[in-house]
């Protein structure tokens, strides 16, 4: 261990985080080891944080929290609510990405609103973020309205997919569209989205696959679902839950229905985009404790990966 890296470790063990994770049991000795264990995972797969419930923090104390978690990035949530705002990402979203860059981090997702070009903002985010350094970003999602016939809707939406593309292409960018849970959302299914992607090229747009929702829609048949968008393939996301009653409930990785055998598949594949690891179940709890869970739920992650 460097002088310097002591000195960083000894300035953040003194924080409240800190002092949270010796509580939980957690040590960056025992980040490190994991971190080794990872190896060839983390040559292969870039990780990065979903930020949403640390995005209060200003953008030093994000980047040297993000770091010393052990991290290589982060999914910056650059959208109404978010941490930049679209109508300022031109002043905001250089300070950020300054920022990580003095903790070699980088901004790996960029989380967003942006699914059509002819939204406000839509250009002037894409561009400023590419300008910047940021090669990929999450779409927002599209919905179904229930009484009108679907495969009719989803033919609608494929000019503004190759509208998107076409931006895209011309930027150097990947979006990636998530598949999230809910009757009214489309990729819920995962059929959808290879449907509408199936003549996109995926470094243009691609899927997100998240399994915990993809499990709470196909249950047994996520490793289906896995295989039908994995052509598509952009990147991963990472999160558990339990049912409660009729409705999911997120929880700690490793707590809940997500298969461990996911793990051993996605190890298998040739997938090599980045992982992001979302920590959704304390929304109200602080940074404090979304900064333990997203320890924790690294380790746990790196131990799944290994």
């Amino acid at each position: 261990m460097t002088p310097s890296t002591m000195l960083n470790r000894r300035a953040w063990l003194a924080s409240g985080a800190a002092a949270s994770l010796a509580a939980a049991g957690r040590s960056f000795a025992q980040t490190e080891t994991a971190l080794r264990k990872g190896g060839d995972v983390r040559r292969k797969n870039k990780l990065c944080a979903f930020v949403k419930f640390l995005q209060a923090m200003d953008n030093d104390r994000l980047a040297a929290t993000i770091s010393q978690l052990g991290f290589d990035g982060i999914e910056a949530t650059v959208r109404d609510k978010g941490q930049v705002l679209p109508e300022r990402v031109a002043d905001d979203l250089p300070p950020l990405v300054e920022a990580l860059a003095r903790h070699d981090l980088e901004i790996i997702v960029m989380a967003s609103g942006v699914h059509r070009v002819d939204q406000p903002h839509t250009e002037k985010v894409l561009r400023t973020a590419a300008e910047q350094g940021v090669k990929m970003y999450r779409m927002a999602y599209y919905r179904y309205q229930p009484d009108r016939p679907i495969l009719a809707q989803l033919d609608e939406l494929r000019p503004a997919l190759a509208e998107l593309a076409a931006l895209n292409r011309e930027l150097g960018m990947t979006a990636v569209y998530q598949n999230h849970s809910g009757n009214r959302v489309v990729g819920a299914s995962v059929w959808d989205l290879r449907y509408l992607l199936q003549d996109i090229e995926t470094r243009d747009i691609g899927v997100a696959f998240d399994i915990r929702h993809a499990t709470v829609e196909g249950g047994l048949a996520w490793p289906v679902d896995f295989r039908v968008v994995e052509p598509h393939l952009g990147a991963v996301y990472i999160k558990d839950f339990v049912w409660e009653g009729r409705r999911p409930r997120n929880v700690p990785l490793g707590k809940g229905q997500v298969d461990p055998e996911f793990f051993r598949q996605l190890r298998r594949s040739s997938f090599d985009g980045p992982i992001s690891l979302h920590v959704e179940y304390l929304p109200d709890a602080g940074l404090k404790a979304n900064t333990v869970a997203l320890e924790n739920d690294l380790q746990t992650l790196l131990a799944k990966l290994d």
